[in-house]
């Protein structure tokens, strides 16, 4: 069995900076980079590209509403071919800079509020699998069940189901919005939830109720408070379960 670990990262802009990228590529597997949009600039771009390659690790391109100032989780009223061509945009500047350092983006994951609105929103899903399809050769990395998986497979583009470590999920097995309380897990909480959702495929909602989450990778956010110890207590116990870590792509 193989399991992915996948993790945003790359989301400084500038002077500012966020997360521990460093150390996050030598424990996941799969590095879903800002191209812009909502943080990234062209020499972090890079740099995190280029770490990403020296680590073995596959690259992804994160791609977002353009809000800079919102960090991406605004949802913003944008017609379908527009974004169509801004996730273009995104997807074709990230993949310059991951074949400058060897390599090349392999799949798509939406950030923040574009992917919680495309995973209601078939609109916005398919802009978002129309981007990805045209530019060819790339799978999409979404919420299982949702929009994502229905826009992918009407385009034709390879579909990998993601959960997450690091957030509560509703009884209709979406997030629970950042707003509310408890909507990001501890370390130990998200230790746990990653193990009950790679081994059994399901985690529980606020209540205690389970909620399947079939999915083939796992997300742990780079901002998460103590992201590196959580992705590293995570890798570790999925070995420890005999589950093989390694890359869906």
């Amino acid at each position: 069995m193989m399991f992915d670990l996948n993790s945003d990262l790359g989301e400084g802009f500038g002077a500012w900076s966020m997360g521990d990228d460093d150390a996050l590529l030598e424990i996941v597997t799969s590095a879903n980079i800002a191209c812009g949009f909502h943080a990234g600039d062209p020499s972090i771009m890079r740099r995190t590209c280029e770490l990403a390659v020296s680590r073995g690790v596959r690259i992804g391109a994160h791609i977002s509403y353009r809000d800079l100032a919102g960090f991406g989780r605004r949802a913003i009223a944008v017609p379908p071919r527009e974004l169509t061509d801004e996730c273009l945009y995104q997807i074709g500047a990230l993949d310059a800079f991951a074949r400058a350092a060897g390599d090349r983006v392999r799949y798509v994951k939406p950030h923040g509020a574009l992917y919680n609105s495309a995973a209601v929103d078939g609109d916005i899903a398919r802009a978002i699998a129309a981007a990805v399809a045209r530019y060819g050769g790339l799978s999409l990395l979404g919420l299982p069940g949702s929009q994502h998986e229905t826009a992918a497979a009407e385009a034709g583009i390879e579909f990998c189901a993601e959960g997450f470590a690091d957030r509560a999920y509703t009884s209709a097995g979406t997030l629970v919005p950042r707003g509310r309380p408890g909507s990001v897990l501890d370390e130990q909480s998200a230790l746990a939830q990653a193990i009950s959702i790679a081994v059994d495929g399901a985690t529980r909602d606020p209540d205690g109720e389970s909620v399947a989450v079939p999915v083939r990778s796992l997300c742990v956010h780079g901002d998460s408070p103590g992201a590196v110890a959580m992705a590293r207590a995570i890798r570790d116990a999925l070995t420890g379960k005999g589950i093989e870590v390694g890359a869906f792509t």
